[in-house]
């Protein structure tokens, strides 16, 4: 007798695999937020920049002082000691001058890119890295020169017979001091801005 054995047949169903976060897409978001807050610290340092840089200017233009100086028993004549007499110095206030502009126009420029969904490209940041460190060097050699006079101002100079004049026009080298000393923290500005752009632009370059 034949016998028949029934096949057993087996049912398997495939649970649904997890959904997970495309990774793409968060590595993008991810880089995205950090390019914005490139740009709010470009754009703080930027203010700075303006900022410090006005006031050194300001300083340094109203530092005009007169006094009467002797010439003789009797005989005074009054004499005037201003920034534009010194060559040095009108580099300098030009050169301060120049980064007050400079940083209105990409200040500006970093403020538009906060509402592009892309951020700032990356030829953008090669040409502020450019331009930074090209002010950098400018604003360096400006403030080098404005303190080299100053010191001679202050200190005078026994081999050239230079004399001082800070112990007769001691506004007018209050002010000098004043504005040089506030002239380093726009330089330190463009420092923190070449480094921020710098490291900005290797993200894009990471990304791309």
């Amino acid at each position: 007798m034949a016998s028949i054995n029934p096949s057993h047949s087996t049912l398997s169903v495939e649970s649904p695999a997890p959904a997970s976060v495309p990774a793409r897409d968060y590595k993008f978001s991810a880089g995205m937020g950090a390019a914005k807050n490139h740009v709010m610290i470009d754009v703080v340092l930027r203010v700075m920049l303006f900022a410090t840089s006005l006031v050194a200017v300001i300083v340094m233009v109203t530092s005009k002082q007169t006094k009467m100086i002797p010439i003789a028993p009797g005989l005074a004549l009054p004499m005037a000691a201003n920034f534009n007499q010194s060559p040095a110095f009108i580099y300098y206030v030009v050169a301060l001058s120049v980064a007050c502009l400079y940083s209105i126009i990409t200040g500006l420029l970093s403020v538009l890119t906060l509402v592009k969904p892309s951020g700032r490209s990356t030829k953008m940041l090669f040409h502020f890295v450019i331009l930074d460190v090209l002010l950098l060097g400018i604003m360096a050699s400006a403030i080098g020169a404005a303190g080299a006079v100053g010191y001679i101002g202050f200190k005078g100079n026994d081999h050239t017979q230079w004399n001082k004049i800070c112990n007769v026009f001691s506004t007018f080298c209050g002010h000098i001091a004043g504005s040089i000393a506030v002239s380093v923290l726009p330089s330190v500005a463009l420092l923190l801005l070449v480094w921020v752009s710098v490291f900005a632009l290797t993200k894009n370059i990471a990304r791309s």
